[in-house]
């Protein structure tokens, strides 16, 4: 690494629909290999990208943080954004960069992440935002909901909540936020953490959803915990109704 050398960091929105997830895939279209290509377009070098979120197949974000180090290049930092949007398909676009310290880790370095989840309850179904929701066409219990989701936040053991496809041993995690709101016919599962096991929101909306339904009463989320088992949440929700809000650092 050389004295010319830049960690770049950037906060990255998109519309996940039409993508295979974050992470690279051979013959598979990613918001990560997008990025990286404008990135090459911009500046002629290829990077290695730190991603601090490694969203699934239609899953969106408005706040996606990368870093990567950048070796004599002689376009601005500030003008990243505007720069690479050119490069850009009109689902991805940089909102922000900024020079950080050569230790800085978009992955490692972050303390905590906000989800956000949206169900339309309506019959109709929602055409101009059918890709950003889950359309259930099911009446919700709130107050059932609100119940539940409270006795998601805390440090506890989550594994009941982790897909088959995440291997990892360590499924303690803690849950700083877990609400529901209502508008009409639209609910917002909103949920915060300082980390996440594979399709854990996805997991727990699912599960909430099933208890607004009147599958389960409130008090029985605190025994799904518990189990530690899969088995017994809730459903899994579609992927196109989650949302990465944003990574605090």
């Amino acid at each position: 690494m050389n004295i010319n050398s830049r960690n770049i960091k950037l906060t990255i929105a998109y519309a996940g629909y039409n993508y295979h997830g974050w992470q690279f895939q051979p013959n598979y279209p990613t918001i990560q290999q997008e990025v990286e290509k404008a990135i090459k377009l911009l500046t002629k070098r290829s990077v290695k990208i730190n991603a601090a979120s490694r969203t699934d197949a239609g899953v969106s974000a408005l706040g996606q943080v990368i870093n990567f180090v950048l070796e004599d290049c002689s376009v601005p930092t500030e003008n990243f954004p505007k720069a690479l949007d050119v490069f850009l398909p009109a689902q991805i676009s940089i909102v922000e960069a900024k020079e950080v310290g050569l230790e800085f880790n978009a992955r490692f370095d972050s303390l905590c992440k906000e989800y956000q989840y949206v169900v339309f309850t309506g019959q109709t179904k929602p055409v101009l935002d059918i890709n950003h929701c889950w359309h259930y066409t099911y009446k919700l219990d709130i107050d059932a909901m609100q119940k539940a989701a409270s006795l998601v936040v805390g440090t506890k053991d989550f594994k009941c909540f982790s897909s088959a496809g995440d291997h990892r041993e360590e499924t303690t995690r803690t849950i700083i936020k877990c609400d529901v709101q209502q508008k009409g016919d639209w609910f917002t599962f909103t949920v915060e953490g300082n980390a996440f096991l594979y399709n854990m929101v996805r997991n727990i909306v699912g599960t909430l959803v099933d208890i607004g339904r009147g599958k389960w009463q409130p008090e029985y989320m605190a025994e799904i915990i518990a189990s530690k088992q899969r088995k017994f949440a809730g459903v899994l929700a579609p992927a196109g109704g989650l949302c990465l809000n944003w990574i605090k650092y």
